[in-house]
Order: structure tokens, then C-alpha cells, then sequence
């Protein structure tokens, strides 16, 4: 975990979709944030454009989104208020819709994905030290 980014600027949100990724979606969200690299908030509230949610959502450095699939659920709501995230899709990153077994392994691994991809300098989320705290 990169000790630069604690959490406070970083709002995460999930696709939950019915199919194995978004299982695994759901459960990297989870996992980033019991591990103190954002806070995962509510989804579902900023689709149905509650205030508090939304102000949080604008307010924030960094917006993530992980989507298990293409369909991208989770950016699309964001986008649908203006916000544009950083948005990962669990099939970019490796996974098979269909295919993939949900594990802890496999959450781990993606957890792991996104992080290196936010905090590598000249990444995807990165500032100039690889987080949104610089």
C-alpha cells in the first residue's frame, strides 16, 4: 500500500453486477477500502442523485469506478453527473466474464492492479508523486 495516499481524497465505486467480475468488482472496491486507499461509497446513491453523495463525488481529488465488464455501469453513472473517474474494467485488466471463479486471490490481484496503476509515476491517477495527497 503506498503510505502517500491514506485515503481521505480518494472515493471508490462499484459495479455489483450478477456475473462473476462484478462479483469480484464489489469485492476489490471493498478491499481497497478496508485497506485504507480510498473510501468506498455508494453507487446506487449517486444514480439516484442524492444530494450529500453527489456534492461528495465533486468534491473529492480522485473518483474511481471499477467495472466488471465493458458495459461500465459504474463510470456511466459518474459521467451521467459530469464526473469523469478513473475507471478501471475488470476484463481490461485480465479477467474473463463467465470465466473467472470468484477468490480472494483473484481480488487481491486486482486490488493490486489498480493501486500500481493510480501511484505509478505517470500513471493513470498519478500527480507528482503518485497520489492524490501531492
Amino acid at each position: 500500500m503506498n503510505d502517500c495516499c491514506q485515503g481521505s481524497n480518494i472515493l471508490i465505486y462499484s459495479c455489483s453486477g450478477g456475473s462473476d467480475v462484478g462479483e469480484i468488482a464489489d469485492r476489490t472496491a471493498r478491499k481497497l477500502g478496508q485497506e485504507g486507499f480510498g473510501k468506498m461509497t455508494c453507487l446506487a446513491a449517486i444514480g439516484a442523485h442524492l444530494p450529500k453523495f453527489l456534492e461528495a463525488a465533486k468534491g473529492t481529488d480522485k473518483n474511481i469506478t471499477i467495472d466488471g465488464c465493458p458495459v461500465a455501469c459504474a463510470r456511466k453513472n459518474l459521467e451521467h453527473i459530469g464526473i469523469k473517474p478513473l475507471s478501471f474494467i475488470l476484463t481490461e485488466l485480465g479477467l474473463v466474464k463467465g470465466q473467472t471463479p470468484v477468490s480472494e486471490k483473484i481480488v487481491v490481484e486486482m486490488a493490486e492492479k489498480i493501486i500500481s496503476k493510480v501511484t505509478a509515476p505517470g500513471g493513470q491517477g498519478a500527480g507528482t508523486c503518485g497520489c492524490s495527497c501531492c
